[in-house]
């Protein structure tokens, strides 16, 4: 697997001081694990952020702190809520030596004939697996062609992915990543039949016209 590459130096600015850190540029980050205690360092933002676009949690990084490398995965970070910027960055270090599990995501690639071809709808379901390897055998991501997808009865589930010796898949394998569904059709409103309506013949009302006699008139 690629192994990623980074420098970080030590620092002891803590606490609401780290403020000015990230003002200048740098962004605070915690570095523990095997073998080591915990070392408060701080890193470039600018080529951490391209680190963070390029890895995800199951990728290996060399961390060099001060010229003393470490091979270790991210753990976890903290953004802004606003920017999206990186707050801070837990590093974990692993032995080489010693399996671990992690969490690695899942990327669909391809044209499922389904969906092309039928009309039908594609429904992802994990975006991610648990998996337990030594650090130098944990896969970036695990990739996922949906071309195989080419009818209704179709799906793709965990049980299907293989991802070679020496890795092991923790999490259940009847958990569903990808299936295909039938779009609902919408059905068309029935035309109500116009009522018959009935008019009941009405006589009309008789106008009595009430004329005046001729002796009532005075000539």
């Amino acid at each position: 697997m690629e192994v990623h590459l980074i420098k970080a130096q030590k620092r002891s600015v803590v606490g609401k001081q780290v403020k000015k850190l990230r003002v200048e540029g740098r962004t605070p980050a915690i570095l523990y694990g095997h073998g080591v205690n915990p070392i408060t360092i701080d890193l470039d933002s600018k080529v951490l952020w391209r680190l963070l676009t390029q890895v995800s949690g199951a990728s290996l990084i060399a961390l060099d702190v001060d010229g003393e490398e470490h091979n270790v995965l991210i753990r976890d970070i903290q953004y802004d809520v606003l920017t999206r910027d990186a707050l801070h960055v837990d590093f974990l270090r692993v032995a080489m030596d010693e399996t671990i599990s992690t969490m690695v995501p899942i990327e669909l690639v391809g044209e499922s004939p389904a969906v092309t071809q039928l009309g039908c709808i594609l429904v992802s379901g994990l975006n991610e697996i648990e998996i337990e390897a030594l650090p130098r055998d944990l896969p970036d991501r695990v990739t996922i062609d949906i071309s195989v997808l080419k009818t209704t009865d179709d799906s793709i589930t965990v049980a299907d992915i293989d991802l070679g010796e020496g890795v092991q898949i923790l999490t259940d394998n009847e958990e569903v990543i990808a299936g295909i569904v039938v779009p609902a059709i919408e059905a068309e409103p029935e035309v109500e039949a116009e009522e018959e309506v009935l008019f009941e013949e009405v006589a009309e009302p008789e106008v009595i016209e009430r004329g005046k006699k001729e002796d009532d008139f005075d000539e």
